[in-house]
């Protein structure tokens, strides 16, 4: 999943640890976890890197578990920096979008935490978590009773169909395409250019909805991770009768507890109670709150400002996807009230300087570059340790075998950069190839970003061209197959524990196109060839397949320059109750919040 905010995702947009989203989790925050220490951080992390359990009916009914103290009404008030990249759920595939997502969309599945870092999958629109049979090649999810969005029309098997088959519309380009692949392989679009908005389906042999509460999918080989695919976020249900198709992503409809009464693109959201959404439905959310108000346009500075002073509406007021500015970390856990009001804990999110494989072409200079950034900088603009811990590779702590000795570019030794190895590698190389064009968003971490890339590179004798882009529409600008910059930072977590969710999007040839993950551009007939391979494999031969790719990709292609691994610092007013980590999202779980008065 990408990473918005530190893109950021999943949430996952959904990391499961989140990507996204299987996140490292920490256990309910008391305020004494300074998450600061790198090996007790990464320990959580490897926690989270354990199997996620598919829970059956029992589990999946509603409603969820009581949060203790809870209380209903008022208005929580959100700080965001940046809009939202995307409403429509089949678009959603970027962690703020993936924090909306769990306010007011439901998919067929779920994630459902424990408060401790664990993660399981339960039915959410469905009955149970899946039941498989063939091998797991074919799946069959049962609807629950009573469902229905906030319009009061109820929810069918057909409207799962539609949003199935919405996804292989032209329009729908940003968000995750496991599931259509999965159905209808690389070229999905071929399979149904329309959509599904004309005259033509997808056959039952693909995908089948015998009766309004059945839906069954059929795959060519076996897919044990669909009850995970579908608890992300992009794959939420779009009712058929009210999709407005490209105008979707402004004005969606909801089915979960909250949905839409007022939205100001780049300035506001206002949410209220959805009187639809019942909860004996919803095993994961819960409806306390009368409502969330959405402020965008709030720096991460003013938020922290804000928030340590608690007074006025801050006292009721969040983080959404924002962290605690930098440069006041030090005044939040110097005072033991204000730290207190903190959400703590380890990202599945890779930061790292990709490279537009179209237009760095030379290896050596790309070389050069993994040696020369300054990772010690660009952590320090994240909040030093509490921001995120050095990367020497392009897997996360929280993946399954995750080795944190596997280090070829020595960024552990020099975290600053190499600058004599940088330099050496340059030597010959014309100085036409030594211009870099730099994309970074127009947001307070982007513009840091900004200052420490230029600033490590120049000391190599590498000219930085730097060009701003929105910080809302940044993944949409680097994702275009024809975007006119060499570099640029991305981030990305696993979407569930295994590598697959990490090779597969981020570094598959067959991913590479407009709105697509593969930001780079890699097509690599070797890595093509592993990753096959790979998908073909029990698990344990599969784990030494990916661990193959990761060197390959990272030794003889270096598609990007590992950074940083991400880690989460947020805070909250002193009015908000039921805060604490989402393993789920790596953000305050907004599921569980309430106003203490």
């Amino acid at each position: 999943m990408k990473s918005f905010t530190s893109r950021r995702g999943r949430a996952i947009l959904v990391a499961i640890a989140a990507g996204s989203l299987a996140l490292t989790g920490c256990s309910e925050n008391t305020g004494n976890n300074s998450g600061g220490n790198k090996g007790e951080s990464q320990d959580k992390a490897k926690e989270q890197s354990e199997g996620v359990a598919y829970l059956d009916a029992k589990a999946s009914t509603g409603p969820a578990e009581e949060v203790p103290g809870a209380k209903p009404g008022g208005t929580v008030t959100v700080y965001q920096e940046s809009g939202l990249s995307h409403m429509d759920p089949g678009q959603i595939y970027v962690s703020d979008a993936g924090q909306f997502s769990n306010l007011v969309f439901r998919g067929l599945t779920n994630f459902q935490e424990d408060g401790k870092g664990g993660v399981s999958v339960v039915g959410d629109l469905a009955t149970d978590s899946g039941q498989a049979s063939d091998d797991n090649k074919t799946w069959t999810f049962t609807l629950k009773d009573g469902l229905k969005d906030e319009n009061g029309n109820e929810i069918t098997s057909a409207d799962v169909r539609h949003t199935v088959e919405r996804l292989y519309a032209e329009f729908i380009f940003d968000g995750p395409t496991f599931l259509q692949t999965w159905l209808s392989g690389a070229d999905y679009r071929k399979a149904l250019p329309d959509g599904g908005y004309g005259k033509k389906h997808l056959p039952d042999s693909v995908l089948e909805t015998p009766d309004d509460k059945t839906i069954v999918f059929h795959f060519d080989t076996p897919r044990p991770d669909l009850p995970m695919t579908l608890a992300m976020p992009g794959y939420s249900i779009v009712p058929e009768e009210t999709d407005t198709k490209e105008k979707y992503d402004t004005a969606p409809v909801s089915l979960g507890p909250y949905k839409i009464e007022e939205f100001k693109a780049g300035k506001s959201l206002k949410l209220v109670k959805n009187e639809n959404w019942d909860a004996n439905t919803d095993p994961v959310r819960h409806q306390y709150v009368d409502g969330f108000d959405f402020q965008f346009g709030v720096t991460e500075s003013t938020q922290t400002k804000r928030l340590i002073s608690d007074q006025g509406e801050a006292k009721n007021a969040i983080q959404f996807t924002g962290s605690v500015d930098a440069t006041q970390i030090q005044d939040v856990i110097s005072d033991p009230a204000v730290n207190k009001r903190t959400i703590k804990g380890y990202q599945p999110y890779v930061m790292q300087l990709t490279f537009n494989l179209d237009r760095v072409k030379n290896k050596t200079v790309r070389d050069a570059v993994t040696y020369a950034v300054n990772s010690k900088s660009l952590i320090a603009g994240e909040g030093g340790a509490f921001g995120g811990d050095v990367a020497p590779n392009l897997f996360a702590p929280t993946l399954p075998g995750y080795d944190a000795k596997y280090d070829p570019y020595g960024r552990l030794k020099t975290p600053a950069g190499n600058i004599e190895k940088a330099k050496e590698l340059l030597a010959d190389v014309p100085a036409a190839e030594k211009k870099l064009v730099f994309a970074y968003a127009n947001s307070e971490a982007g513009q840091k970003r900004k200052v420490a890339i230029e600033d490590a590179l120049g000391k190599v004798g590498i000219d930085v061209v730097s060009k701003e882009i929105d910080a809302a529409s940044y993944y949409e600008q680097i994702g275009k197959v024809k975007n006119p910059y060499d570099i640029y930072i991305t981030g990305w977590g696993q979407d569930w524990p295994s590598p697959s969710t990490v090779v597969t999007p981020v570094y598959d040839g067959d991913q590479v196109g407009d709105g697509k993950s593969n930001y780079s551009h890699i097509n690599d007939p070797k890595v093509q060839e592993l990753i096959g391979k790979a998908l073909n494999q029990q698990p344990e031969d599969a784990a030494k397949t990916w661990e193959e790719a990761h060197k390959y990709i990272l030794e003889e292609v270096n598609p990007a320059a590992p950074l940083w691994y991400t880690k989460q610092f947020q805070l909250y007013g002193s009015n908000i109750g039921g805060a604490r980590y989402s393993t789920e999202s790596s953000y305050l779980d907004v599921t569980r919040l309430f106003l203490k008065s």
